[in-house]
Parts: C-alpha cells; structure tokens; sequence
C-alpha cells in the first residue's frame, strides 16, 4: 500500500495510458504524447521514469497498474486496480499521504521527482537548460514510523 485515506483531491486527469505494472502513490511522468486531443490514443503514455533528470511530471499516480490472467479472475474495480494498458488516474493538484518518499524530507521543504516516480526532499532531476528543476509541490510532515509523509503536490 502506498496511499493511506487522507487525501484531497483539487484536480485530475485521465488522458493518459500506462503500459507497465505501478504502484500507486508515486510521480508518474509523461513517456509519450499524441497529437492534438489524443484522447483515446495509445499513444498517451505515463510512466515512472528510472531516471530522474529531465522529467515532464504529470502528478501522482492513484491507481495500482496490475498485469492479471483475466481469463482466471476480473478485475476488481474496489482495490482501485487498472489492467496494464488501461488508463490511469492522475491528480495534479492534491494533498496525499504516501510512503513513494526517497531520502529523509523535512515537513515544509520542497518536493521535487525522485528516480522510479518517488518523491524526494532534494533536486534528483534538471530541466532542459541544465537547471535546477522545479518543484512539484511541499513537503507537509516528515516520515512516520511506517515511512509515510504527507505531500502537497501543485502541478500545472
């Protein structure tokens, strides 16, 4: 589990697809985008890049991403699961509880994409520029126990 319950929710998306299995609770970016609407397109596609550096973060993943034999059991639609190449759902502004956290952040310092879609306290990604990257939204606690923290993401 990577979200608890203590969630708001501002704004979301489903415009995109993802072709690989993904916990939620972490920073999904953009792999590749279609032209104009591309509503429907396959070519929409989220992932969780491995590497950092250079990321178009989309927001926080709320879906688990599951490769199931749906021909021995359905989806269930009450775990919040999407069958891989399904579309996914996306909050780009929000407040959520996750233990997606890389490194030990501070409650009130910026959050910024980690490797993998985790969430880090510290600059892992540079823009186009060769520049510090910009921040995907605040840290609102430290670590629990358990390794969660409760994140403030504001994306565009």
């Amino acid at each position: 589990m990577a979200l608890k319950t203590d969630r708001i929710h501002i704004d979301s998306q489903i415009d995109y697809f993802m072709n690989e299995t993904a916990e939620r609770g972490g920073i999904v970016s953009v792999s590749t985008v279609g032209s104009g609407s591309a509503m429907d397109q396959a070519s929409q596609l989220a992932t969780y890049k491995a590497v950092a550096s250079g990321v178009k973060p989309l927001g926080v993943l709320m879906c688990d991403v599951v490769d199931n034999d749906l021909l021995r059991q359905h989806e269930n639609w009450h775990k919040e699961e999407v069958q891989i190449g399904g579309k996914v759902t996306i909050w780009s502004k929000c407040t959520v509880v996750t233990n997606r956290i890389v490194g030990t952040p501070t409650a009130g310092s910026l959050a910024y994409v980690g490797p993998s879609g985790l969430i880090s306290g510290t600059v892992y990604q540079t823009d186009h520029t060769g520049g510090a990257s910009t921040p995907i939204g605040r840290f609102l606690s430290t670590k629990d126990e358990e390794g969660f923290a409760k994140v403030a993401v504001n994306l565009p």
